[in-house]
């Protein structure tokens, strides 16, 4: 059995029964640990860098999961074929933009609304402002610390119906908006005190639109920081 980190071990918990296709699989340690566990029957991992695809390929011959594990190398969401029915799609260890800039190029291949499980390192607004976009609901988020690192996680469901996100919602998203826990507060403590150090130093006449920015940020966090 493989041995995955708590936060891929999270991710893997949002997984539905049927077929995934992991995007920037790495060394492909999800859907290998996704399918000795019974998770999925099938699954892509999907790797744009050689080296890592290469090891992703070893470890899939490794642990004989050649029948079940099909490694490809492409980029973003072009490694899924127009035909393919997938269950879930995870993308995982990334900054949001590059996650959202993932989903955007290759909406072609959502046909099967996959649900999509997602793990942003940084700046998650913008996938929620994807998701919303292309009609995506956010049915759950988990926000955790692994290693000094905090980590969020953002499920979405395909909806008929597009869903509207408030500002806020966008920005810290709705369900931990709901379940601040410890993590919640520790992320946003740290991002209140960067961008107080930020508007010290800038000059309110010179850099007027970026202070007026930060400032609109800081009186969000402290709103939302209320316990």
């Amino acid at each position: 059995m493989i041995t995955i980190n708590h936060r891929l071990r999270t991710v893997s918990e949002f997984i539905k029964p049927g077929t995934l296709a992991d995007i920037g699989s790495d060394h492909a340690y999800l859907p290998i640990y996704a399918i000795q566990t019974n998770l999925i029957s099938q699954a892509i991992a999907g790797e744009v860098i050689k080296g890592p695809y290469e090891a992703a390929r070893n470890n899939v011959q490794e642990y004989e999961l050649s029948n079940q594990i099909d490694v490809r190398l492409g980029d973003g969401l072009e490694v899924i074929n127009h035909h393919e029915h997938l269950d879930n799609i995870t993308i995982c260890g990334m900054g949001g933009p590059l996650i959202a800039k993932i989903l955007k190029e290759g909406q072609q291949k959502l046909q099967s609304k996959p649900r999509l499980i997602l793990q942003s390192n940084i700046q998650t607004q913008s996938l929620r402002t994807l998701l919303q976009d292309i009609n995506y609901q956010i049915i759950d988020e988990r926000i955790m610390e692994e290693k000094g690192h905090i980590y969020e996680i953002v499920v979405a469901e395909y909806q008929s119906k597009s869903c509207h996100y408030t500002e806020f919602e966008l920005k810290f998203g709705p369900v931990l908006l709901e379940n601040k826990n410890e993590c919640f507060y520790n992320k946003w403590e740290r991002e209140l005190h960067a961008l107080e150090k930020i508007n010290q130093q800038l000059n309110p006449d010179i850099h007027q639109h970026r202070y007026q920015e930060i400032e609109a940020e800081i009186v969000m966090i402290k709103e939302v920081l209320k316990k």
